[in-house]
């Protein structure tokens, strides 16, 4: 009998854009603790650039693998676990995409503890915008800020798929929203976001702040300290993104480094549970959102995408759809 097999994207070595090609391989077989998900759209994500662009030669990193941290589908196959066949669900972290096979895949085989049920109204393609970058952007903003309506969100490193997301789920609950950019061709895009502000970054922001703020930053390690000290005592600043390739930062001390009376904390996007993914799509629906997608492709044309993920000239989330 012959095995069925599905499109997807392996990866053995660092793999440019233009150079991802689908492959035909075996759908996997389900196992104890894992179900199989038949994947309807997903989306792209900066750290899949990074995986192949030279995380993928580290040991920690399964290969071949399937890259793609994050999908939503439905349950092809519920195995062992509680969940039906044809249950809407979406998947993210936990090892997707690195320690074992992704979503850039008709089919995923993925542990039954990063899957979860939702109810939503979106269609698949909206659906697949959420689960990574908005999961974030709602840890960042309410675990680590504690974002409250009456606070001003300052956010640096705006024009990215996750600073579109913190954009609109602080306005969403009513909190003034200033946002950086160091291109001046990107201005626009933040007022269509609902920035009540936008700043041009221009290296430091030391002398256009004059507040006591919560800060997302996404430029991450480069541009943080000049974060911290640009803000008042009594700011609050999350250190969430890496936008600016710098991923430890070296000699810090943090008795000199973080101003008085300025609190600095991070959010680790690796655990995600149920209550917290049926929450934001929840919001959402309430709040009439749309997740913010900057392109989408199909998934024939994986190759165009991940150019255009690698380009990062795409103003918001890129899309992949299986349909």
């Amino acid at each position: 009998m012959t095995e069925k097999t599905m499109k997807a994207v392996v990866l053995t070595e660092k793999t440019k854009g233009e150079d991802v090609v689908l492959s035909d391989i075996k759908i996997p077989h389900v196992i104890p603790g894992w179900v199989l998900v038949k994947i309807k759209a997903f989306g792209m994500n900066h750290s899949e650039a990074i995986l192949r662009e030279f995380e993928i030669e580290n040991s920690y990193i399964q290969k071949p693998i399937i890259p793609g941290i994050e999908c939503a589908g439905e349950i092809e196959d519920p195995s062992d676990s509680t969940f039906k066949k044809g249950q809407k669900v979406v998947a993210l972290m936990g090892g997707m995409g690195r320690s074992f096979n992704g979503s850039y895949a008709q089919y995923a085989l993925l542990p039954v503890h990063h899957v979860f049920p939702i109810e939503t109204k979106m269609s698949w393609t909206d659906m697949a915008a959420v689960p990574e970058t908005y999961f974030t952007a709602w840890g960042s903003l309410f675990d680590c800020l504690n974002l409250k309506s009456e606070d001003t969100l300052l956010v640096r490193g705006a024009t990215c798929a996750l600073g579109y997301a913190a954009i609109q789920l602080a306005r969403a609950l009513s909190c003034c929203v200033i946002g950086t950019t160091h291109r001046q061709s990107k201005m626009h895009l933040l007022e269509e976001a609902g920035c009540n502000k936008c700043i041009l970054d221009e290296g430091s922001l030391k002398t256009k702040l004059n507040g006591k703020y919560k800060a997302l930053e996404l430029i991450g390690i480069r541009t943080v300290k000049d974060t911290m000290e640009s803000l008042k005592p009594g700011s609050v600043v999350c250190n969430t993104g890496v936008l600016g390739k710098v991923y430890e930062w070296n000699h810090f001390d943090p008795i000199k480094d973080i101003p008085n009376g300025v609190y600095l904390t991070g959010f680790y996007s690796n655990y995600p549970t149920e209550k917290t993914m049926q929450d934001i799509f929840s919001f959402m629906d309430e709040k009439n959102l749309k997740p913010l997608i900057g392109e989408k492709y199909d998934f024939k044309n994986i190759r165009e995408a991940c150019m255009a993920l690698d380009s990062g000239k795409v103003n918001g989330k890129i899309v992949v759809s299986m349909e």
